[in-house]
């Protein structure tokens, strides 16, 4: 019996992702001058407005006028200079105040940020490369990566892609079934023009083994898509948390990740998962992991453990938990050391997912390197 997934993304120009590369390129601007820096940043955008709010403790020293330079670069790479959205015109409030001091001395000695459930998934794609992780996500995301880097003029930056993939009796990538694919434009482009760029478009940046071309197509299915971004539909961090993870194919915890320091286990907590998740599959203990982990505010030690590999493990699964006990500190301290997260590598994420993106030697995405992988081999 074969089965459809959907999972659904949004580009960087989106209202919403907007917001969370806003908040964490002001996580950046006091990382890169404070590593130990705390921040709780949520940004609202709408026509030709920004509103920055939330809580900061650093010795930074970071000005107004550093927050307002950043959040305009932000929006003049994403390249908005619209009428209702323009770098240069947009107001901004900046709401941000001090740390509460009953949070700051609750994780003075690196207890939680705040109590939670996290998770950290991978599986193993058969046929294709996608990180380690869920091909319809993976697809959806790198169609819009794709799209953006491609330049295609009268393309605006606003833009949101939907992949159905079939799959078959045993869990294999068979084809893509449909796709959803709407995209801002110039008032000048027609839309015919606009579906026929998209759809040549999509059938070479979709692997031609899944027969795109043979895939129902809804390109801009609601019509002519001219205003967009924050001035079409308002903004807000952390309303995405599932395009940023698995597309649905894994659960997500209750907190989004963008705004926030590392020392808030809702964002560290879940990349230490999906390097642990990545790295059990990478060393063939199984062909897909999930992992959940819980937290109390203010206490270091992780109040539970759980591991399932949907029936895929190639291992007695105790010794994965035994490997982890002994070999992995899961406090947030021991999380910030091991991937190294006290440094300005945050707003790259806040685009285009959190996970199956490449590490780099700057530091950005440590979690998605396989440096794990020969330990755990000692598992099988």
């Amino acid at each position: 019996m074969t089965y459809l997934f959907t999972s659904e993304a949004v580009a960087n120009g989106h209202p919403d992702k907007i917001c969370d590369q806003i908040s964490d390129a002001i996580v950046d601007l006091h990382l890169r001058n404070d590593p130990n820096a705390h921040t709780a940043i949520e940004t609202l955008s709408t026509t030709n407005r920004v509103i920055i709010a939330g809580e900061t403790l650093s010795t930074a020293g970071v000005s107004t006028e550093m927050i307002n330079d950043a959040i305009r670069n932000v929006i003049k790479n994403i390249g908005y200079e619209q009428a209702g959205f323009d770098w240069r015109k947009v107001e901004i409030t900046n709401l941000l105040h001090r740390q509460s001091a009953n949070i700051a001395d609750g994780i003075q000695d690196f207890g939680a940020g705040d109590q939670g459930i996290m998770f950290g998934y991978a599986k193993r794609e058969f046929g294709f490369e996608t990180e380690f992780m869920p091909l319809t996500v993976y697809l959806a995301n790198k169609l819009l990566m794709d799209l953006k880097n491609a330049q295609i003029d009268g393309l605006l930056p606003d833009a949101k892609s939907q992949i159905t993939v079939e799959y078959d009796n045993k869990g294999r990538a068979v084809a893509v079934k449909k796709i959803v694919l709407s995209t801002q434009h110039r008032e000048d482009m027609s839309l015919d023009s606009v579906r026929e760029i998209v759809r040549d478009f999509i059938i070479k940046n979709i692997p031609s083994e899944l027969e795109p071309e043979k895939a129902q197509m809804m390109i801009n299915p609601a019509g002519k898509f001219v205003i967009g971004g924050p001035d079409g539909d308002a903004g807000l961090t952390g309303r995405k948390i599932v395009v940023d993870t698995y597309g649905g194919a894994a659960p997500h915890g209750g907190g989004a990740f963008s705004g926030k320091d590392p020392s808030k286990v809702d964002r560290s907590a879940a990349y230490m998962l999906r390097w642990l998740a990545k790295n059990i599959v990478a060393a063939d203990l199984a062909d897909e992991c999930l992992l959940q982990v819980s937290y109390a505010i203010g206490k270091a030690e992780p109040l539970s453990l759980f591991i399932d590999c949907k029936g895929t493990e190639k291992t007695d699964k105790n010794k994965i938990y035994d490997f982890i006990g002994k070999n992995i500190d899961l406090t947030p301290k021991g999380i910030i050391k091991t991937l190294q997260l006290k440094q300005p590598i945050y707003l790259p994420t806040a685009a285009y997912g959190h996970f199956g993106r490449q590490w780099d030697e700057e530091g950005h995405f440590s979690w998605e390197k396989t440096n794990l992988a020969k330990d755990l081999h000692q598992c099988k």
